[in-house]
Formats: C-alpha cells, sequence, structure tokens
C-alpha cells in the first residue's frame, strides 16, 4: 500500500467546518500522511466557529508546522508530497497564491506545489465575489490550482451542518483520488 502525503493548509476565512471534515477524513486513513498549516487567523475563526484550538484540529497529524516557519518541509520543492489542500482559503491567501507571494509558509508551500506541478487545491468561502477575487481565482486555475468552493450540493440531502461540511470535503477528496464515503454518489 502506498502512503500519501497530503498538505492541509488551513487559512482565516470563515468555513472550519469544512477544514474540521476534510482532517478528520484524512487522519483517518491508514494510506495517508497528513501534514498540517493553520495560519494565526485560522486560530482565531476555528475557536468563534468550531470551539476548537489549532492544536485540537491537528492532534493526529503526522506533522504540524508554525505558519511562520518558512524553511518546513513543505517550503521546499525537494521535499514531494501528492496535493495540497488550503481549506478554507481567504481572499488574502488567494491573492498570494495568484501572484506567486511567498510571506507565509501556506503561501510559499502553495507556490512550491505550482512550480513542481502538483495538486493544488482551493476551497474559497467569499459572498459576494469581486471582480478580483475571480481574476485571482482564473489566474491561480491557469497556474494549474483547482478551485472547490465551498458552495455543498443538496442532493444527498443533509440534515446536519457536518453532513454539508462532508460533502464538501468529500469533492475535495476527489479531486486527489483518495476514496472515501462522506456522501452518497448521485446515481446510487
Amino acid at each position: 500500500m502506498s502512503t500519501k502525503r497530503i498538505v492541509l493548509a488551513v487559512s482565516g476565512a470563515s468555513g472550519m467546518p469544512y477544514a474540521v471534515s476534510l482532517a478528520k477524513a484524512l487522519k483517518q486513513r491508514d494510506d495517508t500522511e497528513l501534514h498540517v498549516v493553520i495560519s494565526l487567523a485560522a486560530g482565531k475563526v476555528l475557536r468563534l466557529e468550531a470551539d476548537l484550538t489549532p492544536e485540537a484540529l491537528a492532534d493526529g497529524a503526522f506533522a504540524t508546522y508554525s505558519p511562520d516557519d518558512i524553511a518546513a518541509p513543505p517550503a521546499s520543492g525537494s521535499w514531494k508530497h501528492d496535493g495540497m489542500i488550503i481549506c478554507p482559503c481567504s481572499m488574502a491567501t488567494l491573492s498570494a497564491v495568484a501572484t506567486g507571494f511567498g510571506h507565509t509558509l501556506i503561501h510559499r508551500a502553495a507556490d512550491v506545489t505550482l512550480k513542481e506541478r502538483r495538486k493544488l487545491i482551493l476551497v474559497p468561502r467569499e459572498a459576494p465575489l469581486s471582480a478580483i477575487h475571480l481574476e485571482n481565482m482564473l489566474t491561480a486555475t491557469r497556474a494549474g490550482a483547482v478551485i472547490v468552493p465551498a458552495s455543498p450540493g443538496f442532493y444527498h440531502r443533509p440534515a446536519t451542518i457536518e453532513d454539508l461540511a462532508d460533502h464538501l470535503a468529500g469533492k475535495v477528496l476527489d479531486q486527489l483520488d483518495i476514496p472515501h464515503d462522506l456522501f452518497e454518489r448521485w446515481g446510487h
């Protein structure tokens, strides 16, 4: 069995239930090595939206890195991984990714992921979107990122916030070819 090394970066946008669902699903897999980076702003939003500390979200991950540690492994192209997720992805983080501005570990790791042609999945959570946001998404997409907007479907008849978050997490895991049972697929 081959182990997938996945980087989960959490920025300070609203949408922490999505990050919680992704972290939980990835930590439960025996074939996945989860590496976590949580921005300072994300730590504050995580407490507000999910009553969790950054340490609780990262508990059980293979490794956790400080957002200001630009010498951490994910900042280097020679450190191989199988994909990076930024969930939720703030508009400031999206802007940094679109312009190659590597100010934090999250930004630098995303830049390295794109330059090495690895999978980068951005989960923006903002409404409404300005022309600047849309242009940044288009720029990031053209550079190789995949945009998975935080807009869950309802065909699976979600009953809880967790059901909605799991649906989106499943869509992200699909992009990384990671099997899951987070939602019932259409037509089944």
